[in-house]
């Protein structure tokens, strides 16, 4: 019997190890770390950016390029999803009307 069973088991260790400390790295020192008011003020708006910056392309674009036509059953389920969120700031109703307007859209109509 050759050492084959034992590359995986190094590399989920491995895995263990880095994803232990990256999500630990704030919690392992004993003081909060100082952060300048820039940064602090910066970091508020990451989790939006983020959210945009994985929205906005699948939103607008399909197979790498601008969508062409405005019949693409993602635009109002958008719209209506985040008009729906706006007026009754429910992050579950806001996930039910965005695909009771896409899936009628994109499977009934084939957009």
């Amino acid at each position: 019997m050759n050492g084959e069973w034992l590359q995986p088991i190094i590399a989920i260790l491995g895995l263990v190890v880095i994803t232990l400390v990256t999500r630990a790295f704030f919690m392992i020192p004993e003081r909060e770390l100082p952060l300048p008011d820039w940064l602090r003020r910066g970091l508020k708006y990451a989790p939006l950016a983020a959210l945009a910056a994985v929205i906005a392309p699948e939103l607008l674009m399909s197979q790498g390029a601008l969508i062409q036509s405005l019949a693409d059953a993602r635009l109002p389920a958008a719209l209506a999803a985040s008009a729906y969120y706006f007026w009754r700031r429910s992050i579950l109703g806001t996930i039910v009307v965005g695909m009771a307007v896409y899936l009628p859209l994109h499977i009934g109509l084939g957009w």
